[in-house]
């Protein structure tokens, strides 16, 4: 029998009265349905390294896909704070469910939204806003995982249709996804967005297998051999790296928000089993030792709050840079990553089984730690900002 889930979520700086009423809104929504319908599922699914493809139809609904979207293009229309809020609790839940909402959303629709002719956006986004076709984002590949502008799959005119060669890596929703969001270089070199269709012939997404981590998001390859892509499939309004960087940067703004929420429910399943678990005659919560790493926890989610609460901010008005947005994604895996070692050593021997979400949230992050920009990467965003020096080259 499934356990109830419990959540309660940390909130030490009144940060709730910083929100609007819809915002609060949309997250209560979001958050009865984590408890609904993905606690109760999500460690069988993880134990089974198997994506729980049912709850695409609810992510959906939720408004999960593309909330930031205008609704004449089938979004929601929603604000990047209610993105954020939307993204935490999801995470709270599963990163692989997040991530799964994240790649349709910043890496999938944004680009379409932001970069795509009228024709493109009217054909996808409407029904990738109601998970009628789900997508993935072809960017990493074998030998190119930091340094995306060394990418090798390319892309040959031939008149009335371009050839697609090359092979993308770690790839989320791949498996399953009915469309590719994929960058390649032209012949002159310059980096382009295409939008590849599965059935294409010489299309295939091979699933990547035995994963410690993210095991229940699907995650494949994209291989691509001749495939004849239509011009129209070309997205018109970008070329060169900056394409896929700017749809990095709002996945990254998810990730921020997103890795806070699983810290939060390391933080609460540790303060609730602190204050259940008894030893030597009182409740381990009563310790100094506990209560230092229960404090420390907290104060750290709540930095991290306050962080992206003011990102969010800058968000809505436009004013949020790549190095900002870089800051508190690197920021918020870390606290979410110390978080959830500390709370698996308070629950000690059963911080590492299924019956609590730590170690699952702590297997994932390694992977959250490393994607859409490594912890070291994102150091060094902020120190190129900083001091104005270039250490990539």
């Amino acid at each position: 029998m499934a356990k109830k889930d419990l959540y309660d979520a940390p909130d030490y700086y009144l940060l709730d009265e910083l929100l609007s009423e819809e915002h609060k809104l949309i997250r209560a929504t979001v958050r009865d349905w984590v408890k609904k319908e993905l606690s109760p599922v999500i460690e069988d699914y993880a134990q089974k390294a198997e994506f729980p493809r049912h709850l695409l139809k609810g992510l959906a609904e939720i408004g999960a896909f593309g909330p930031t979207v205008p609704v004449e293009y089938g979004g929601l229309g929603l604000d990047y704070m209610a993105y954020g809020v939307i993204m935490q609790e999801l995470e709270r839940g599963d990163s692989g469910i997040r991530s799964t909402a994240s790649v349709q959303g910043s890496l999938v629709m944004y680009p379409i939204y932001a970069y795509g002719s009228e024709e493109q956006k009217h054909k996808y986004l409407p029904k990738l806003a109601t998970g009628e076709l789900m997508g993935c984002f072809g960017l990493t590949e074998p030998d190119h995982g930091s340094n995306p502008g060394g990418m090798v799959t390319n892309i040959k005119d031939e008149g009335d249709h371009y050839v697609l060669n090359g092979a993308k890596m770690w790839i989320s929703n791949a498996p399953f996804a009915d469309i590719a969001v994929v960058w390649a270089k032209d012949e002159s070199g310059k980096i382009r967005g295409l939008i590849v269709e599965r059935g294409m012939e010489g299309f295939s997404t091979p699933e990547t297998h035995n994963k410690w981590s993210l095991r229940a998001s699907s995650t494949g390859e994209l291989v691509f051999d001749n495939v004849k892509i239509p011009r129209e499939n070309v997205l018109p309004n970008i070329s060169g790296i900056k394409g896929p960087l700017g749809c990095l940067n709002q996945a990254r703004y998810g990730i921020a928000w997103g890795a806070l929420g699983a810290a939060m429910d390391c933080y609460d399943t540790a303060l609730r089993y602190s204050k259940e678990r008894v030893q030597f005659g009182r409740p381990i919560a009563g310790f100094q030792l506990q209560q230092k790493k229960l404090a420390e926890m907290i104060t750290e989610i709540t930095k991290g709050q306050l962080l992206v609460w003011r990102l969010g901010i800058l968000k809505n008005e436009n004013r949020a840079t790549p190095a900002q947005i870089s800051m508190a994604k690197r920021n918020s895996v870390e606290t979410a990553l110390n978080i959830s070692r500390e709370a698996r050593q308070m629950l000690g021997g059963m911080g590492i089984t299924g019956e609590y979400p730590i170690m699952r949230h702590m297997m994932n992050l390694e992977s959250v730690v490393t994607y859409e920009g490594t912890h070291d990467i994102h150091l060094l965003i902020t120190g190129m900002d900083i001091t104005g020096e270039d250490a990539f080259k």
